[in-house]
């Protein structure tokens, strides 16, 4: 398949309603459920961590072991998830997610975590979370027709998003009036309310069928439709270098408002609603964006926000400008991500889309490791704000490159 084709008004008039499908509901209120755990577990864990040690390089670090699974395993992950049954393998995943932080409280609770528990905490964690995010990507591409795919993706963006805003909101209270590692047992209870929702779920698809072919000759059919899918390919390609600037990026954005800024919790937890708002609002205009501009246009046009809201960062006097650079950063981030989602989806198989999903995914990680870890020892050997310099720069040269592509005149 060479080109995206993005649902039509007609399309979309013959299809079912995609708010009276029961599998998507639940996947829906699971999904919601899980995003305001993990926004609240993501904003407490960093600020655990600066307590402990007022250091960058170990935020650095801690945001880079948490993209090594993604780097190692999510290929093997999608290979797994195309083979068995995905409810129970969400719901395998979030219970562990759920042990794991429950362990980590009491370790953190009663005086006997160390740095390393909480590397190893993370490591476990965001291995867990993608699992059972390719997971529910593999669901929605069988349970809903093509043409509704850019709807559901959209939807899940806005409940990220929104999350976004209500979460840190949220997480910054709770920091303000009890202890961090509350944070923790917060997200731990969210996803036992997860686990409770997952099991209404109602998915005949998701019987095993007898497979005459081997664990790695899936993965090598994984390979071989992804490399056949040239458009898809020059895309996952490009997400390496985008997804390396926006980690550089989230990596010191706790760090610079802490120790360049001198914000207190509660206001950092309202600032970063900032990038919720602008997720907010491109999970909304994204459809808009795409009836005037081919998605190849759209991708290019991200690319550039991008580098205006890590310039904007840049030059942040205060905590006004600082919003002004999250919300910039929500906006185009969203954007680009559910073009890219949908393309991802409706150009897959349903039967290898787990498979694509983990390759792709793994792939897209491969510079988040090394960018986000030298970040960290930029900001301490130098200053934060050259990370957000550098992340710009990038992406102005990655724009250039994509000019050049095949992919900008994308349909």
């Amino acid at each position: 398949m060479s080109q995206l084709h993005i649902t039509t008004q007609t399309n979309a008039e013959v299809a079912p309603s995609i708010w009276r499908n029961r599998n998507f509901l639940i996947l829906f209120v699971t999904g919601i459920i899980i995003e305001f755990g993990s926004k609240v577990y993501e904003l407490a864990l960093p600020l655990i961590l600066f307590e402990k040690t007022h250091s960058a390089a170990t935020m650095g670090t801690m945001r880079a072991i948490e993209f090594l699974p993604n780097l190692l395993f999510a290929m093997f992950i999608g290979v797994f998830v195309d083979r068995v049954n995905k409810k129970r393998w969400i719901q395998l995943t979030v219970t562990i997610q759920m042990l794991v932080l429950i362990g980590l409280y009491a370790l953190a609770r009663f005086g006997h975590a160390s740095i390393y528990h909480f590397y190893i905490a993370g490591f476990v964690l965001m291995t867990l979370y993608y699992a059972y995010g390719n997971a529910k990507v593999s669901i929605v591409k069988q349970v809903l027709p093509t043409q509704l795919l850019i709807s559901a993706n959209a939807k899940f963006s806005f409940t990220t998003t929104l999350i976004g805003i209500m979460g840190p909101a949220i997480s910054g209270f709770i920091l303000l009036l009890a202890n961090l590692y509350d944070g923790l047992l917060l997200t731990a209870l969210s996803f036992l309310l997860a686990i409770g929702s997952t099991s209404f779920l109602k998915a005949e698809e998701e019987r095993k069928t007898a497979r005459d072919s081997s664990f790695w000759q899936d993965l090598r059919d994984g390979w071989r439709v992804l490399l056949s899918n040239r458009p898809l390919w020059l895309i996952t390609i490009l997400v390496i270098f985008l997804n390396s600037t926006s980690g550089m990026y989230d990596a010191m954005v706790i760090f610079f408002a802490k120790d360049t800024l001198k914000l207190d919790n509660s206001v950092l937890g309202l600032a970063l609603s900032a990038a919720g708002l602008g997720g907010l609002l491109g999970s909304v205009l994204v459809g808009h964006a795409r009836q005037r501009f081919q998605t190849g246009r759209l991708l290019g046009l991200t690319i550039l926000g991008d580098a205006l809201a890590y310039l904007v960062m840049f030059f942040a006097p205060n905590v006004w400008v600082m919003m002004l650079s999250l919300l910039l950063e929500g906006l185009f981030g969203t954007m680009s991500s559910v073009c890219i989602w949908t393309f991802r989806q409706e150009s897959t198989p349903s039967g290898m889309i787990g498979r694509i999903s983990g390759i792709t995914g793994s792939i897209f990680k491969l510079g988040m490791v090394f960018t986000i870890f030298g970040s960290g020892w930029v900001a301490e050997l130098f200053h934060a704000s050259y990370v957000f310099l550098g992340a710009a720069i990038m992406s102005i040269g990655i724009f250039i490159a994509y000019r050049n592509l095949s992919l900008w005149h994308l349909r």
